[in-house]
């Protein structure tokens, strides 16, 4: 059974097939109030500058650190905007400019545990959808270690939203670790060309997977493997709190690489507080689509290998999500 949170639409087919996504690489300070100002001011900066679609980054509201989670949380609903500040500020500007809003992340509180949830407004106004972070970030590396896991409890459906701009797939920071995530979007939700991931990659993720020489085939080959836009939004490097942020926002493409590299092959300035403007054209994923279709096949054997799969890393004790997704991945793409 598919447990997949998708938004009731019948907005198959997007407005447009082309249109602007701006990503808003946000400073983040200590003072909640004083990112509410400017996140809205490059938010209604982007629609200036023709985005039909922004981005917000992860954990944007305050700095990534435990002691701001609860002191930072709201309850992200429209009967509580009175004490959802963040919420209602993403709302009204969604309404006011005409556009939709993927609002990166916000601790929510919701009967007494926290989470990590993306809000996804329309042009209206409205709430169209929630992802809950579903892969919580626990990373063990000396001073460098922190566990997400010990603040939030993880969220249990995949997002699937319709918009003015097309299908969106929705995940955040370490979802993208997953690549079966995406897998599952493209696949079994047709109509998905875009997957947005707001982020806050520390140094030694950021450098493991951002890295081109480490980690080319991360971001780039989960847009082409999927033949869809992969959007990456993070907040700056100078960014306030112990969590250094890596920064590094981009959009890529599934033939072709945006936002990371400018003319000269410079990264967005990762310390700067920037808001970057792409443009998608949905017809290069239906292009690439129809000529080098991915193929679909499923049955039996996928429920065999899943099993022996399963079997043999509880057998060997291998409890790594890195070892554990890299067969899962495997399996799908052999498989469906």
């Amino acid at each position: 059974m598919d447990h997949t949170n998708i938004s009731q639409s019948q907005l198959l087919v997007p407005n447009t097939s082309r249109f602007k996504i701006a990503l808003c690489q946000l400073t983040v300070t200590n003072d909640k109030a004083d990112n509410l100002v400017r996140a809205r001011k490059m938010l209604e900066d982007a629609s200036h500058k023709g985005a039909k679609l922004a981005v917000l980054p992860e954990m944007w509201v305050c700095p990534y650190s435990q002691e701001y989670f609860t002191k930072c949380a709201e309850e992200l609903d429209e009967e509580n905007q009175s004490h959802s500040p963040a919420y209602s500020m993403l709302s009204k500007v969604a309404f006011t400019q005409g556009i939709t809003i993927v609002g990166g992340s916000l601790p929510e509180l919701r009967n007494g545990r926290l989470y990590n949830t993306c809000c996804i407004f329309g042009p209206d106004g409205q709430l169209k959808a929630k992802h809950r972070k579903l892969h919580l970030f626990d990373f063990d590396a000396g001073q460098d270690s922190f566990r997400e896991s010990d603040y939030f409890a993880a969220g249990d459906s995949p997002t699937v939203v319709d918009t003015d701009v097309g299908r969106i797939g929705v995940g955040i920071c370490h979802d993208i670790r997953f690549p079966e995530l995406a897998m599952l979007y493209k696949r079994k939700h047709p109509g998905v060309d875009l997957i947005i991931y707001p982020s806050a990659f520390n140094m030694s993720t950021g450098r493991m997977l951002w890295e081109l020489e480490a980690k080319a085939r991360q971001v780039p080959s989960m847009a082409v493997d999927n033949q869809v836009f992969v959007a990456v939004c993070s907040p700056s490097r100078d960014s306030e709190g112990s969590y250094t942020i890596w920064g590094h926002s981009m959009v890529v493409g599934p033939a072709t690489l945006w936002s990371s590299r400018r003319t000269a092959g410079q990264d967005i300035p990762v310390s700067q507080q920037i808001t970057e403007i792409s443009q998608l054209n949905h017809s290069e994923t239906q292009q690439l689509t129809s000529h080098i279709p991915i193929s679909y096949r499923s049955g039996f054997k996928v429920v065999v290998l899943l099993a022996f799969a399963i079997m043999v890393a509880w057998t060997l004790g291998i409890v790594l999500d890195v070892v554990i997704s890299d067969i899962f991945t495997a399996i799908l793409r052999l498989t469906l």
